[in-house]
C-alpha cells in the first residue's frame, strides 16, 4: 500500500508526499519546513520516514523550502543539473544529489522516473513514482502535453493533475495580456479542459484517483474543476489538492 498527500498545491506552494509506512519522498519543497513537518505531523505523516526530495524545475513555489527541510532532516535533495544551475542558492540543498532526466533513480524501495516536459524554465521535469508495481505521478506545470507526459500518464494508478485554470476565467479575468498568454501558452499550465482531455485520452485502466493539482487562486475555482471533470466520476476517483491546507491521505491499493 502506499500513502499520498499534496501537502500544498498552487502557485503559493507545492509539496506532494508519497510514502509507505517506514520510508517516503517528497516531490518538490515550495512552502517552508515547519509547514512541510507540521502538515505532516497533523495528517498522521511521520517527517523522520523521508528519505529524500526531488524537485521538479527552479520556480520558487516548488523550491522555498528546500534548504532548510534537507537540512533539518538530514536528507538530500535531488536537481537535474540544470535545474540546480538555476536555482537561487538559497534553495540550493547543501546535501544535493543529481538525476538525469529519462533515467530511473532508486531511493529505497521508490524507483523515481524523472520526465522532461514543456514548461517555462531551464529543465523542467515530472515524475513518475513506483513501488511494488503501483506507480503515482506528480503531473503539474505543464504547458502543451507532450508525448513524454501522455506516456507516464497511461502507467499511473493515482495521479497529482494539474487543473490549473478556466478557460473562460482566465480571458475574462484581471491578468494582463502577457500574462494570459503567458498561462495559456504551450511553455505555461494546464486548463480543465486540458486536464479533462488527458484523462478521457490517455488514462491507464487501472487508475484509481485523481487529485487535482495546482488550481489557480484567480483563474479557476473548485467547482469549475469538478464541472470539467464530471464526465470521468464514474471512472475515477477524483478529490482536490487544495492551495492552502494539505489534501486528505489517499490509501493507494494494488489490484
Amino acid at each position: 500500500m502506499l500513502k499520498i498527500c499534496a501537502l500544498a498545491s498552487g502557485s503559493n506552494g507545492n509539496c506532494y508526499y508519497i510514502g509507505n509506512e517506514e520510508e517516503a519522498i517528497l516531490i518538490d519543497v515550495g512552502i517552508s519546513a515547519r509547514q512541510v513537518m507540521m502538515r505532516m505531523k497533523d495528517k498522521g505523516l511521520a517527517p523522520e520516514t523521508l528519505r529524500s526530495v526531488f524537485i521538479s524545475h527552479e520556480h520558487r513555489d516548488h523550491v522555498r523550502g528546500v534548504r532548510v527541510l534537507c537540512k533539518k532532516l538530514d536528507i538530500p535533495a535531488y536537481y537535474s543539473k540544470k535545474t540546480y544551475e538555476s536555482v537561487n542558492r538559497t534553495y540550493q540543498s547543501l546535501a544535493a544529489r543529481f538525476f538525469q532526466p529519462g533515467i530511473s533513480t532508486r531511493e529505497g524501495a521508490f524507483t523515481i522516473y524523472p520526465f522532461l516536459k514543456n514548461h517555462d524554465a531551464r529543465e523542467p521535469c515530472s515524475f513518475r513514482v513506483e513501488y511494488k508495481g503501483l506507480s503515482v505521478g506528480v503531473f503539474t506545470d505543464i504547458g502543451e502535453p507532450c508525448g513524454n507526459v501522455t506516456a507516464e500518464l497511461s502507467k499511473c494508478h493515482a495521479l497529482f493533475l494539474e487543473s490549473n485554470y478556466d478557460e473562460e476565467m482566465l480571458w475574462n479575468g484581471t491578468y494582463p495580456a502577457h500574462l494570459k498568454r503567458r498561462v495559456a501558452s504551450g511553455i505555461g499550465h494546464l486548463s480543465n479542459k486540458q486536464a479533462y482531455e488527458l484523462l478521457n485520452k490517455f488514462a491507464n485502466p487501472g487508475l484509481q484517483c485523481i487529485f487535482m493539482s495546482h488550481l489557480s487562486g484567480e483563474n479557476n475555482t473548485p467547482g469549475h474543476a469538478f464541472s470539467e471533470l464530471e464526465p470521468l466520476k464514474a471512472r475515477f476517483d477524483i478529490k482536490l489538492a487544495g492551495r492552502y491546507m494539505p489534501s486528505e491521505v489517499y490509501d493507494l491499493w494494488a489490484v
